[in-house]
C-alpha cells in the first residue's frame, strides 16, 4: 500500500499520493519551483498511521509546482423582474497545478 496524506492548503482538504497531480487554490509560487506543505493532517501508510491534533508534527508533503492558470469561465446574471435592471458579469478562478514529490513524516 501506498503511503497518503491529509493536507490542508487554501481553506480545503486534499487527500494525496505520492505522483498524484492536483489543482489547488493559487499558490505565490513559479512553475518548476518546489512547495513544501507542512499543515498535515494524516499520514496513512498501512498499520502505520498518525493522526494530528490538529497536525501531524514534523510531517511534510513535498510537490512540485507544474503551472499556475485560470480555470473556465462562469458567467454570474443578476435579473430583477419588472425593473428593467440585470447585470451579466464574469469570473475564472486561478489554480495553481502542483505534482506531489514526497511525503515525509
Amino acid at each position: 500500500m501506498t503511503m497518503q496524506a491529509i493536507i490542508v492548503t487554501g481553506g480545503k482538504q486534499y487527500n494525496v499520493k505520492e505522483g498524484d497531480v492536483i489543482y489547488i487554490e493559487k499558490l505565490a509560487a513559479e512553475a518548476d519551483t518546489t512547495v513544501t506543505f507542512d499543515q498535515v493532517l494524516a499520514v496513512v501508510d498501512g498499520e502505520n498511521s498518525k493522526f494530528g491534533t490538529p497536525v501531524v508534527s514534523g510531517a511534510k508533503v513535498e510537490a512540485k509546482v507544474l503551472k499556475n492558470g485560470k480555470g473556465k469561465k462562469i458567467r454570474v446574471f443578476k435579473y430583477r423582474p419588472k425593473k428593467d435592471s440585470k447585470s451579466l458579469q464574469g469570473h475564472r478562478q486561478p489554480y495553481t497545478k502542483v505534482q506531489i514529490e514526497k511525503i515525509a513524516l
